[in-house]
């Protein structure tokens, strides 16, 4: 039993380290920009709690400290801007080769039969509206017979008014 060299795994190691998918690569820009403001927001808190030394007595110490901390601050946000900056560059030259699509091209339509999913979906579609268009037909005769009985129930309603006004009283019985 062999062991593969140790040479092979270090180059598949690294061709691994540089083709790191860019959604990875996102997150890691988007936890930077996090830092960035964390890291910024303690810088002005820091300027803030600073007192400038204007003939007030302070005590060196704690000045000398608190510049520190603010040097090392501003020394660690350049990083981070830096690290950004190479996430940045990754990411736009992983996505150099694509070509943006339109966003109507996104959009699926009933007329586009380009896939199988959008046939499937035609086909299930096709009974319903079958099914609604027997429905609206039904509604629509249901529709003109209610119709057609109020207007032969205004007519008669309008004829009995009309022996009303004319001392008619005799009403017809069905």
């Amino acid at each position: 039993m062999t062991t593969p060299p140790i040479v092979a795994f270090a180059g598949q190691q690294a061709q691994a380290a540089r083709d790191v998918n860019t959604a990875s690569l996102c997150r890691i820009g988007q936890e930077t920009v996090q830092d960035i403001v964390l890291r910024t927001m303690e810088i002005f808190q820091l300027l803030r709690n600073m007192q400038l030394p204007n003939g007030v007595t302070y005590h060196p110490s704690t000045h000398q400290d608190r510049l520190g901390k603010l040097q090392e601050h501003l020394r660690m946000l350049s990083v981070l801007f830096r690290k950004l900056r190479l996430v940045y560059d990754k990411c736009n030259e992983n996505c150099t080769g694509l070509d943006p699509v339109p966003p109507e091209q996104l959009i699926p339509y009933v007329e586009d039969d380009s896939s199988k999913h959008d046939e499937r979906l035609a086909s299930q579609a096709r009974p319903a509206t079958e099914e609604r268009r027997e429905i609206l037909e039904v509604n629509k005769d249901k529709r003109e017979k209610r119709e057609k009985r109020g207007y032969r129930e205004r007519e008669e309603m309008d004829g009995l008014l009309d022996r009303m006004d004319k001392g008619d009283f005799s009403v017809k019985t069905y």
